[in-house]
């Protein structure tokens, strides 16, 4: 099989967020930035997982510019078989689908895989924008992937339950927690990444969609109240007055 793998580079869950720019650019400076957990945990080791069992290859790409190399490296430590980074700022989710779509339909990938969302804009839809661009069929939030020649059986969450369902290759999927466990780059791993191929592919010139026009941190927490167990007329009171949650 020929695998694709999607991933992102985001900032790590402990960085301190700020805005430049008039709030409208994310303050880089001094942060330290990772692979998407849900792109490396679960999509990536899911692919490497398929690979191992049946053989063929999986191909990890990525929109962005060369400081994003070490992240990718990453994935090859994983055991990811090669990389592509394709050449351009990533500004919005249709931009980077597009982008993305625009290599893949050449090289006739049989699933192409991504995290449930990245950890910093949430947006989760990147996987539903390059089914759409692929002409594939997507499966969101998926648990559990078996193959069986070019059938796959699929595990996902719905509301209130979960759905099992067939789907032939192509598809593109998106994996979330459950799907697979998170794997360490080894030695023998991280000294075989530097000598696998990170192709740097030229963008398609894409456009984006949409622009930013301001980011808000949210409000700072309050301090907490505590409220006497007998004292429920006061608890009922917070919880409608202030916290407004009723």
């Amino acid at each position: 099989m020929k695998l694709l793998v999607c991933v992102s580079k985001t900032p790590d869950t402990t960085a301190k967020i700020a805005f430049t720019d008039g709030n409208t650019k994310f303050d880089s400076n001094g942060v330290t930035f990772i692979m998407n957990p849900t792109d490396e945990w679960y999509a990536l080791v899911r692919a490497i997982e398929l690979k191992e069992a049946a053989g063929g290859s999986v191909t990890v790409v990525n929109v962005g510019l060369a400081e994003n190399d070490q992240i990718i490296r990453k994935a090859l430590a994983i055991g990811a078989d090669n990389a592509v980074r394709i050449d351009t700022e990533a500004k919005e989710a249709y931009q980077v689908a597009a982008e993305i779509a625009a290599y893949a339909k050449a090289e006739n990938f049989d699933i192409v895989f991504t995290g449930k969302e990245t950890i910093d804009f949430n947006g989760f839809c990147v996987g539903g924008m390059l089914a759409e661009l692929l002409d594939m069929p997507y499966i969101s939030l998926a648990t559990h992937l078996d193959m069986a020649d070019s059938t796959a059986t699929i595990s996902r969450e719905i509301e209130g339950g979960e759905e099992k369902l067939t789907v032939d290759t192509p598809f593109v999927l998106s994996a979330q927690k459950g799907i697979a466990e998170q794997r360490i780059p080894n030695m023998r791993g991280i000294m075989m990444a530097r000598k696998k191929p990170l192709t740097v592919a030229p963008a398609a010139g894409i456009e984006p969609l949409t622009s930013v026009a301001s980011f808000d941190l949210p409000p700072a927490r309050t301090d907490v109240k505590l409220v006497d167990a007998d004292n429920v007329n006061e608890l009922v009171r917070l919880l409608h007055e202030e916290a407004k949650v009723i």
